[in-house]
């Protein structure tokens, strides 16, 4: 009777996490064309400033050609692109990178004073 009464337990608890329903890995799954529309205004005008296409250039890649990469993102990538579009950066070092480098080299500055 003990045994009975703790092997139901186990199984029990262990039948839990089965209980639980799926959830979705990003949570724009259901997008308006509306809200599409907007992304894409908001990421092709981020594309069409002149410092970004003015790398984009020196990649081989034209305006044009961003823009149908742009239109071919997925509803999720191009919503996630829109919401961080102000942390990408087109070339170059952040200023934290900067500063430790700067870090860097006066460290070996000092070292090979010291020896």
């Amino acid at each position: 009777m003990k045994r009975s009464f703790i092997l139901f337990v186990v199984l029990a608890i262990a039948s839990v996490p089965a209980f639980a329903a799926p959830t979705p890995s990003k949570a724009v799954a259901n997008q308006s064309l509306d809200s599409r529309a907007a992304d894409l205004a908001l990421v092709r005008g981020v594309v069409a400033n002149e410092q970004i296409a003015a790398v984009l250039a020196a990649h081989g890649l034209t305006q044009e050609q961003a823009n149908q990469r742009i239109a071919q993102l997925s509803n999720q990538d191009l919503r996630q692109l829109a919401q961080n579009v102000n942390q990408l950066q087109a070339a170059g070092l952040t200023q934290q990178q900067w500063i430790w480098i700067g870090i860097g080299a006066l460290a070996v500055l000092i070292l090979a004073v010291v020896l």
